[in-house]
């Protein structure tokens, strides 16, 4: 009789990021040294069924890929696995696919499936487990966003990029003493933005978490003004709310399920201008946050994430998601990871330390104190009410990007910008 191998199947889902490629590599060569075969299923959950598409993987054709970003199995963030729209919303998965997925474990002698993705494709994978088929999670995301993880992969690489563009955007605007605003990927979490906003010496970060007004922007600006220092950046996240609440999107195709964040970059900028004159101008990160190779923090975590969820199904722990609590890798059941966001803490370490340095986070005129306490204004000091006001030359906002009655703003965004204390503690 001959040997029937054991066998394993791994498939990446979603939007790419540095780090998937470790995760494929840590997973097979762990695999491996347990006797398992691994097989790789081509653009994430289409293709369990219908065709069914997979390749073989092996230390040979994994050999190489610890540094590649992207990953080699392919990936899809549409198509016809939907669990999720948004946040908490669920959409049960067709029948008729899950009966094709179960034919395909059969037909492969799958021991556990190992799904690799943010919060939507790992809702996938609890469908999966709740239908009765073997499947653990690995976390995947840039944004930080999902609960039960300290950090996923993907997060410290797109910080370490948007730090770069704050690096060389600092010294432009230095020298032309400008305006510049870096609009950085995050949807419902400020992590990317709150991270790189510090680590490159942004002077405001705007982030989901955290109300803002323009007129305490336009006070952060006019407060270093005083101070000599011409020139401020900007951090602004995808997913901040406008001061009135709304969301700046891109227009919307019909073959997505979410709204396409984009645009609060231009949207700020383009204010600015208005009410104080500063001379503004945009830098939209986009897709160069999910591109490229992962740092080594990445590397390091992706590959114990891939290792780490081989183990879980040898232990027959499936319906289980790996996960990082600081210092150990660990796991969680998928359910409480993608029932709750992970978002920003506005009283975290972070966000008081920032605070604590000058930056601002636009929800307040005050000068803040020592370790984020405000200090009140000077009983001297008030609003200025003659700030100098310009059209818009530099900004140009297309309508995709801009929001619905952009040119026809609430008469109480004319206001005058506040201004804050020049001192620093």
């Amino acid at each position: 009789m001959s040997h029937v191998a054991k066998r394993i199947g791994i498939l990446t889902s979603g939007g790419d990021c540095p780090g998937l490629n470790a995760v494929i590599r840590g997973a097979v060569k762990t695999a491996e040294r347990h006797g398992y075969d691994v097989v790789g299923f081509i653009k994430g959950y289409e293709g369990l069924v219908d065709p069914v598409t997979y390749i073989p993987l092996n230390g040979k054709n994994t050999a190489g890929i610890l540094t590649q970003g992207g990953t080699i199995l392919g990936s899809t963030n549409k198509g016809r696995f939907a669990a999720t729209v948004g946040v908490q919303d669920r959409i049960e998965i067709d029948p008729v696919l899950m009966a094709g997925v179960q034919a395909t474990y059969e037909q492969l002698g799958l021991e556990g499936l190992i799904c690799v993705g943010g919060d939507g494709s790992l809702a996938v994978a609890q469908q999966f487990h709740e239908f009765g088929l073997p499947v653990v999670g690995v976390p995947k995301t840039i944004d930080n966003d999902l609960s039960a993880t300290a950090f996923t992969f993907g997060f410290d690489s797109a910080v370490a990029c948007a730090t770069d563009a704050l690096d060389r955007l600092h010294t432009t605007a230095a020298s032309h003493e400008r305006v510049l605003v870096l609009e950085v990927m995050g949807r419902h979490a400020g992590w990317i933005g709150l991270y790189s906003g510090i680590a490159g010496g942004g002077d405001v970060i705007l982030i989901p978490e955290i109300p803002w007004t323009f007129e305490n922007v336009c006070g952060k600006i006019l407060e270093r003004d005083q101070q000599g220092k011409k020139f401020t950046l900007v951090v602004v996240a995808e997913g901040a709310e406008l001061p009135d609440g709304e969301l700046v999107t891109a227009e919307r195709r019909q073959d997505t399920r979410q709204t396409r964040l984009g645009g609060i970059g231009n949207v700020v900028a383009y204010e600015i201008e208005k009410r104080i004159g500063r001379e503004t101008r945009v830098c939209v990160l986009g897709h160069l946050q999910r591109g490229g190779g992962p740092t080594t923090f990445d590397r390091v975590l992706a590959t114990q994430f891939g290792s780490h969820a081989v183990r879980l199904i040898i232990e027959g722990k499936f319906g289980d998601m790996v996960c990082y609590q600081p210092p150990s890798i660990m796991s969680v059941p998928i359910v409480t990871a993608v029932n709750k966001l992970s978002q920003v803490d506005a009283n975290s370490s972070a966000v008081q330390a920032a605070r604590a340095m000058g930056i601002s986070f636009g929800d307040t005129t005050e000068t803040v104190g020592p370790f984020g306490r405000p200090n009140a204004l000077k009983s001297n000091e008030s609003l200025n009410e003659s700030l100098p006001s310009s059209e818009c030359t530099d900004i140009e906002l297309t309508p995709e990007l801009s929001p619905a009655g952009l040119e026809a703003m609430p008469a109480e965004w004319e206001a005058a910008a506040a201004y804050a204390d020049a001192a620093m503690w």
